[in-house]
């Protein structure tokens, strides 16, 4: 089935089978997970709570300044110890009032280990903002959308192929907008298509990813099933009230299961 014919199909169960022939293809039944410690630049916590157990501490919003952004990088990395630290959004650093290049340089030397991802509707000259990040040293993860009109699902697909085709590096594709429109908002059947959609069409990049917390864990299990193969954003606390069969890590291990898979638990930088 090309991605023209996906599209104009209405058989929603063949396109989940295209996806999901793909994602075998590449993947097998292997599929991993990430359990994530978010921290808001301007709320560091003085220590973790308790049944903390993360594989990534993220930084997350837009800081007022770079010195401000420093000074949580540097203590989230103490907090974190061992675990990698990361900057959510390269757009959030591409806001900052100094050059790119600059700011990731900075970050680096302040301990954080990576950038988790580039929208790539919103951040203008995506090849020489990522260049100025990686020649700082650090890497930038993942390719994602803030938002997606109907018209454009395909284009968007096409322009994370031609991105990973000119740069490289990048270890998975998020393909489901982080916004959505209150207006259009989109469906299920969308959202199922455009799982299926990028993991044809985004052929050479390794994982097509799903965000437990942003989209659900019904969601998160029907996308695996139709071609990602890769789940962010797993809670990395435990609360504790509900028995250890009910945490978030067994709860996302027994929705991987159920769905005829086997789950990996990896760390922030795609390391299992």
């Amino acid at each position: 089935m090309t991605p023209e014919q996906l599209l104009e199909n209405p058989d929603l169960i063949a396109a989940g089978v295209a996806g999901d022939d793909a994602r075998r293809a590449m993947h097998g039944v292997r599929t991993t997970f990430v359990r994530v410690f978010e921290i808001h630049v301007d709320a560091v916590p003085q220590s973790l709570p308790a049944r903390t157990h993360a594989g990534e501490f993220r930084l997350v919003g837009r800081p007022s300044n770079l010195d401000a952004l420093v000074g949580a990088a540097r203590a989230a990395v103490t907090l974190a110890g061992a675990v990698p630290v990361t900057v959510f959004s390269l757009a959030d650093l591409v806001a900052l009032a100094a050059p790119v290049r600059t700011v990731c340089e900075t970050l680096k030397s302040a301990g954080i280990s990576a950038i988790v991802q580039v929208p790539i509707d919103t951040v203008e000259d995506i090849e020489l903002v990522v260049g100025d990040a990686r020649s700082a040293g650090l890497d930038v993860l993942s390719l994602a959308i803030d938002a997606l009109d109907d018209d454009g699902r395909l284009q968007a697909c096409r322009r994370a192929f031609d991105l990973q085709a000119s740069l490289g590096g990048f270890k998975a594709f998020a393909p489901l907008p982080r916004t959505v429109s209150v207006t259009r908002p989109s469906t299920g059947y969308d959202d199922v298509k455009q799982i299926a959609l990028a993991r044809l069409v985004a052929s050479n990049i390794p994982s097509i990813q799903v965000d437990w917390a942003l989209y659900g864990p019904k969601l998160a299990q029907v996308a695996l099933t139709v071609g990602a193969n890769d789940v962010d954003s797993i809670a990395a606390v435990d609360p504790g009230v509900l028995g250890t069969r009910r945490s978030p890590l067994e709860e996302i291990k027994g929705n991987i299961t159920a769905a005829a898979l086997e789950p990996v638990e990896r760390d922030a930088l795609f390391r299992t």
